[in-house]
């Protein structure tokens, strides 16, 4: 698939415009982010951490992780993540495996 020819500044914008939803949205938990869409934020966050590497420079976890989520990860977690149901992990894991194909 070839990539879209936009500006990195327009890319960057629209970006953080879906971190700032996900950041508004804390009822779509993590665990349904995956199992729809395979992706949750935490990936964004690795991604975020793995694109500092490739650019050579260095980002801590925690520090990728609380500009996601717009708070340290442990305050998010204990605000609004909910214990997932069982249903939720087999869709999480259906949609993973989705992801290596």
């Amino acid at each position: 698939m070839e990539q879209a020819k936009i500006s990195d500044a327009v890319a960057a914008a629209a970006f953080w415009r879906l971190v700032r939803h996900l950041q508004h949205r804390t009822d779509a938990q993590n665990v349904d982010l995956m199992g729809l869409a395979g992706f949750c934020r935490n990936c964004l966050s690795k991604w975020i951490e793995e694109a500092a590497a490739m650019a050579g420079e260095e980002l801590p976890a925690d520090s990728a992780r609380e500009a996601v989520y717009g708070m340290p990860y442990s305050q998010w977690k204990s605000l609004h993540q909910h214990e997932a149901t069982p249903e939720q992990i087999r869709k999480m894991e259906e949609s993973i495996a989705r992801n290596r194909d």
